[in-house]
Order: C-alpha cells, then sequence, then structure tokens
C-alpha cells in the first residue's frame, strides 16, 4: 500500500556534504523526462528575479527562494522525508526514525513534489521552492505533470492512499485503486473540513504508520490497523479521517 503526500512550501537548507541532485537515481524513472523540463523551466523562470517572485507568489522577505532555484542542480540534498517541514510534516519526526521505519518510508510512502513528480521518501533532493499554483514560462505545472504522474499511479500494482491536498491532485489524479482521504472535524451533529488541523492530523497518521509498520493489502486492513490506534477512519467514495481522533489518541 502506497500513502501519497503533498510537499510542503517550507523546506529545510543544507544536505550531505558533497552531494547535488541526480535525477537518473530518483524513483519512478518515467518521469525523467518532465523532471527534465521542469528544472529547465524553474532556472528559465528564475533568471529574472522580479519575474520569479511573482510566479511563486513571494513576499518582499522571501526573494532568497529564487536564489535557492538557481542553485538547484548544484546544492546538496538530502532524503525528500527530511527535506520538507511544516504542519505536516513536523510530526513526523524523522530524526528519530530508526533504519527499519526508514526502509518502510521508502516503500510505502510517496510524496507528489511539483518540481520533481512522484519522490519515495527516501529519494535525495535539494531545496526548491515551486508550489502547485506556480506559473512556469510558457506552459502549466498541470500540463506538465497531470498526464506522466496520472500514468504512473494508474499502473502501481497495490492500493493508494492519497492523502494530497486537492491542488496536488489536479497536478495528477491517482488511479482506480486509490482512495482518497478527506480530514473532518467531528463538530456534534455534523462534519466540516479543515486546514491546519487537516495537515497536523495527517502527519500524525503517518507518524504512527511509521511507528508500527503494518502489512496492509486493502482498505480494509488499514481501518482495523487504525482502529487499533483509536483512529475513526470510514471508507467509502471517500475515506473520512476524523481528525480528533488521531489528535487525542497521539497526546
Amino acid at each position: 500500500m502506497l500513502f501519497l503526500l503533498p510537499p510542503s512550501e517550507t523546506k529545510l537548507d543544507g544536505g550531505s556534504v558533497g552531494s547535488r541532485l541526480d535525477v537518473a537515481a530518483l524513483s519512478f524513472d518515467e518521469l525523467g523526462g518532465p523532471r527534465r523540463a521542469s528544472l529547465a523551466l524553474l532556472g528559465e523562470m528564475s533568471a529574472d528575479v522580479p519575474s520569479a517572485v511573482l510566479a511563486l507568489k513571494l513576499g518582499p522577505t522571501q526573494t532568497h527562494e529564487v536564489e535557492r532555484n538557481l542553485r538547484v542542480t548544484e546544492s546538496p540534498t538530502m532524503r525528500a522525508l527530511a527535506r520538507y517541514t511544516g504542519v505536516l510534516f513536523d510530526p513526523l519526526d524523522v530524526t528519530g526514525l530508526t533504519d527499519d521505519a526508514w526502509d518502510w518510508a521508502h516503500r510505502h510512502v510517496v510524496v507528489h513534489s511539483a518540481l520533481f513528480g512522484l519522490l519515495r521518501a527516501g529519494d535525495e533532493i535539494p531545496a526548491y521552492r515551486l508550489s502547485h499554483d506556480s506559473k512556469l514560462p510558457r506552459t502549466s505545472l498541470k500540463k506538465l505533470w497531470r498526464t506522466p504522474v496520472s500514468a504512473v499511479l494508474a499502473a502501481v500494482d497495490e492500493p493508494v492512499v492519497d492523502l494530497r491536498s486537492e491542488g496536488y491532485v489536479g497536478l495528477g489524479p491517482a488511479g482506480p485503486r486509490s482512495t482518497y482521504v478527506r480530514v473532518v472535524s467531528d463538530a456534534g451533529d455534523r462534519r466540516r473540513a479543515l486546514n491546519h488541523f487537516n495537515k497536523k492530523s495527517k502527519g500524525l497518521f503517518v507518524r504512527a504508520l511509521l511507528t508500527d509498520r503494518p502489512a496492509l493489502c486493502d482498505i480494509g486492513d488499514l481501518v482495523s490497523w487504525a482502529r487499533g490506534r483509536g483512529f475513526v477512519i470510514e471508507p467509502g467514495l471517500e475515506t473520512v479521517l476524523v481528525a480528533e481522533s488521531v489528535l487525542e489518541a497521539s497526546l
């Protein structure tokens, strides 16, 4: 079973000394062509700093992100799951992951990057700035990624649990063996969608998976495992994850 995550706009600097991006070494080598195209377009865009600031929707204190992008093929790399920070990724506490947990994550956790497409947890990537709604020269990220990402996901021979935001789903819908997870708040007699606690709940949910490393063959196995954890997850056309159950069980 694959767990498909969105990326984060915030990322750690740095990486392994002497390392640099090796596109050919990334997982899902079918995406090599669009990866090289997106890197070239990012470099072209970043050469014009004022235009890049607008295209990336950066504030006045964020122009350093353009310099980051100009160095993207030369800067040091680290594993993708360690690169991303923020509300979803901080609960993963990757500095505390064991080797077994990293192995499980690399097999079962995939991050959908606007720059690189699909990445397995252990793929080595540099720091960069590009979001699903960023503007590339002469084309859109949807045109660049939608068909190849969808093709890769459709060919995956195992269930896909889609934890992405809708913006990243637009860059490549998952295949027929996928289930989309919507995080809701169980507020008395009605449920409502969330933003901040949506991301935190997803992070805590994946952290529990990395800790337990369960053998999961289908959504029924996932529901059973979640129930044992105290998480409320309800399968259907969209799988519902109740935020309070994850937040309270993870205290």
